[in-house]
């Protein structure tokens, strides 16, 4: 219970608790919970600690349970049946093997199986497991749990899960703000950064990328291939940005707006412009690739512009007092987007600032002074000189 007031994580307080119940005298080989998370990529995480073999975590990709033996388990008889616990001998004249999960571990020596099901507050909805646990203790004693252990098993099984239930609630919040605002915004608001006008000067690289044809895909297909056309897109440019240790800000219709910080104690100018423009050049790959596949389902190609800036831009909360958005504002973040809209003019998929292309020396093409709208005055920009024309 300390622990959960503290900070700590489910696979600690599964594994030390596992432990201090063996100090205690009962013997545990195995023990497990589960339950569901809120994550762009997974639906749950099982955590399995094996005395002889540590922790294993297995995180459920989809709501398959299939895939993961869910269906081989009693713990799935308990969620379906809305059960509180289910006990099994697995030796002796009551042994009773009746779950495929049952067969697994009896070969490891387990010879007493308790499961058990503790929801959250009120689920009468058919999700009843999406808010609760499951879990359960397994020895290999000969004779298996006494009477008065199970007892205790299932006092400890409540601490656990209050304990597990404000640590998995601070996750789902971590989660859900990382998948929305990205970890930095995300760790920035979690730390009380959520008023109108919070914020900080930050110098950085400006992302801008934007897809070429929108609106003839928007008007030409149905929502749901339009949705899906875009989300593949995003794949590509949002998904550079991440893998380059950048931050995608914001989905801006079909544009993403990203940055590569720069900070003392992080990313310097030139590593930041090398990862943008490493980003750039996986973005393209994977757009390449995309288009192979479109091509084979003869579908039109997709294109799309990289802008690349260099600049301060205010970085924090922008709206209004009731809702507020974690992004970057400033003529910085304009020039970049005014940038992008060059690649359309000039015929480019990728086109930088002259600040940026200062930073690294890989062989730029001038593509001229231009002025840039707002702005007021010109701007050289320049483009890889391996750069494919659009």
């Amino acid at each position: 219970m300390s622990q959960a007031l503290g900070s700590t994580s489910p696979e600690y307080l599964l594994e030390q608790v596992s432990l201090r119940i063996n100090a205690a005298g009962i013997p545990l080989k195995r023990t497990n919970v589960g339950f569901r998370i809120l994550h762009p990529l997974y639906s749950a995480i099982s955590l399995t600690w094996n005395r002889d073999g540590g922790m294993e975590p297995q995180f459920q990709a989809t709501d398959d349970r299939s895939r993961t033996g869910w269906t081989r388990s009693p713990l799935a008889y308990l969620v379906e049946n809305r059960l509180p616990f289910i006990r099994r001998r697995l030796t002796g004249p009551s042994a009773q093997v009746d779950f495929g999960l049952l067969e697994d571990i009896q070969e490891t020596g387990v010879t007493d199986y308790l499961g058990y099901f503790l929801e959250f507050g009120d689920n009468s909805g058919p999700e009843s497991f999406q808010d609760g646990m499951i879990g359960s203790w397994a020895t290999d004693r000969p004779g298996g749990f006494t009477d008065n252990e199970v007892r205790e098993l299932m006092r400890v099984q409540q601490r656990l899960a209050v304990a597990c239930k404000m640590t998995i609630r601070e996750q789902i919040t971590r989660n859900v703000l990382t998948a929305y605002l990205g970890p930095d915004a995300g760790r920035q608001v979690l730390n009380g950064q959520i008023q109108l006008g919070s914020g900080d000067t930050i110098h950085a690289v400006i992302w801008f990328s934007d897809l070429r044809n929108s609106v003839h895909w928007a008007d030409t297909l149905p929502a749901d291939e339009f949705l899906a056309l875009v989300n593949s897109y995003f794949e590509c440019t949002a998904g550079a940005i991440l893998d380059n240790e950048g931050e995608v800000l914001r989905f801006i219709g079909d544009a993403v707006l990203g940055i590569f910080p720069i900070r003392a104690d992080g990313m310097s100018e030139e590593e930041a412009c090398r990862r943008a423009m490493d980003a750039a050049a996986e973005a393209q790959k994977r757009l390449a690739k995309l288009n192979i596949q479109r091509k084979k389902a003869k579908q039109d190609p997709l294109g799309m512009g990289i802008g690349l800036h260099v600049g301060d831009v205010m970085y924090g909360n922008i709206g209004v007092p009731a809702r507020v958005e974690f992004s970057v504002v400033g003529p910085a973040a304009n020039e970049a987007s005014r940038i992008e809209a060059l690649t359309k003019k000039l015929g480019h998929t990728v086109i930088v600032s002259d600040h940026f292309a200062k930073q690294m020396d890989i062989g730029w093409e001038s593509l001229g002074k231009h002025e840039l709208k707002g702005k007021g005055e010109t701007m050289e920009v320049f483009t890889p000189t391996k750069g494919k024309k659009s």
